[in-house]
């Protein structure tokens, strides 16, 4: 008999992974969590009934997260992150030689503890203590109320917006966000797919737009995600990703990134662009 995993996208659509074992299945004080092998993705994490990374296609989501922003900002010293507990951002983020500090702040420890255990690869700077990397367990939203004109570049590697990712997409949240940055600094926030989540996308880059001198919308392939397009949403404040020039070189592989994909990522198609620039759509 087969065993399956099932994401719930829509009311009308599901995406349901084969499994050959189930490593973890629980509760944590903030979410449901599975751990399970799959035949198709590896190993993949599952938060509230929604899939999370997987080691087959995490470079995807991990590298254009980070790198886009971190390679826009000329000098990204300090450098905070909002969520990614699997630490995946985190790897991405300490390999870059001109940061020397990354703070990671999850909300969720059990989250952390189970992707050291079940996602060394993905969690290997937390497994390495690296030297760059401070981990906090706490709640993001309060964290940011605090910071004032410290980060070059934040990033919001959250869960979708509901449960306890649900007060990240707040145009308070975002606000506060602004308030933590430089006055150069940059904030990138995964949005879902604009091709199945069109409401939140255009909200999120209304009251980003609202804040940030200079909002973009970018998009890449993962394959994991509801329809594989997804976007991440940009608030700048004084570099524009649409006039980017290499500002120095990459000295790190990458399986997904490279400066084709820095300017290409920013090019959308035109459903893309009528949603965010043409009337509003509900």
């Amino acid at each position: 008999m087969k065993n399956y995993i099932t994401e719930h996208q829509s009311p009308y659509l599901d995406l349901r992974a084969e499994v050959t074992d189930i490593l973890f299945e629980g509760k944590s004080d903030f979410q449901d969590i599975v751990v399970a092998d799959s035949k198709e993705y590896g190993r993949m994490l599952m938060l509230d009934g929604v899939f999370q990374t997987s080691d087959k296609d995490e470079f995807t989501y991990h590298e254009n997260i980070t790198h886009i922003p971190l390679f826009l900002h000329p000098s990204p010293k300090n450098v905070l992150i909002i969520g990614g507990g699997d630490g995946g951002a985190a790897r991405e983020a300490v390999r870059h030689p001109e940061v020397e500090r990354v703070t990671m702040v999850d909300i969720d420890g059990k989250v952390i503890e189970l992707s050291k255990k079940y996602f060394p690869k993905i969690s290997a700077a937390i497994l390495e203590n690296n030297p760059k990397l401070t981990v906090k367990v706490g709640d993001g939203i309060a964290f940011m109320k605090e910071a004032e004109n410290f980060y070059d570049v934040i990033i919001v590697d959250c869960s979708d917006p509901v449960g306890p990712g649900e007060g990240l997409f707040t145009y308070d949240f975002y606000k506060d966000t602004y308030k933590a940055l430089k006055d150069d600094g940059i904030f990138v926030q995964q949005t879902e797919s604009p091709f199945m989540h069109r409401k939140l996308v255009r909200e999120v880059f209304d009251a980003v737009g609202a804040i940030f001198p200079i909002t973009r919308l970018y998009t890449a392939f993962i394959p994991l995600y509801p329809t594989g397009m997804h976007c991440f949403t940009m608030g700048s404040k004084k570099y524009d990703p649409l006039t980017w020039e290499s500002n120095r070189k990459q000295t790190f592989e990458t399986k997904y990134y490279n400066e084709g994909i820095q300017k290409s990522a920013f090019v959308l198609p035109n459903f893309v662009k009528e949603l965010l620039y043409g009337e509003k759509h509900e």
